[in-house]
């Protein structure tokens, strides 16, 4: 059963620090195509940029290009968005999601940027995109016993980029 908690606990904090890896998910609140009035979800992985803990009811991370683009849109349209962060590690098993609402804002324009800038990818060789700032509303902290244990080998550079499952233009 997961705990919920109005801010970004001191546990949260140190595993989103840790984390190599997290998820952001987002809805477009104007595409009502599910029997609830739910539209698509947008899911992505966002693996070798961080997740920055800017205050214990703000988090941000810098976006860079290199895929679509269905975060800003749905932000830019009002839905919300939902962050979460998974432990890989055998001894520290959890998960942790963050809810709340995001500014997708020009990397030039945020007041954020020069300290994202200060800790950027460290992989990513692409050209930065804008910076998504989001308040959170709530967070919610769960066992993750279905989460594998895992091991971080590295970042994938350039080069690993897939192109196997894309359809060729």
């Amino acid at each position: 059963m997961a705990s919920y908690y109005d801010s970004i606990t001191p546990e949260q904090a140190a595993l989103i620090a840790a984390a190599p890896l997290f998820f952001i998910a987002t809805v477009d609140p104007s595409l009502a195509a599910g029997p609830n009035g739910i539209g698509p979800i947008n899911l992505s992985p966002k693996g070798g940029t961080p997740l920055h803990v800017i205050s214990p009811t703000r988090v941000a991370y810098l976006d860079y290009k290199g895929s679509g683009d269905e975060t800003a849109r749905h932000v830019g349209a009002g839905g919300p968005v939902t962050l979460m962060v998974c432990s890989f590690s055998a001894e520290d098993a959890a998960i942790v999601r963050l809810y709340g609402r995001a500014r997708v804002v020009p990397v030039e324009e945020s007041p954020l940027a020069e300290r994202l800038l200060a800790h950027p990818a460290t992989e990513l060789r692409l050209p930065t995109r804008q910076i998504v700032d989001i308040t959170v509303e709530r967070t919610a902290t769960s066992c993750g016993y279905g989460v594998p244990v895992m091991q971080y080998v590295r970042e994938r550079t350039v080069a690993d980029r897939g192109r196997r499952y894309k359809e060729s233009r």
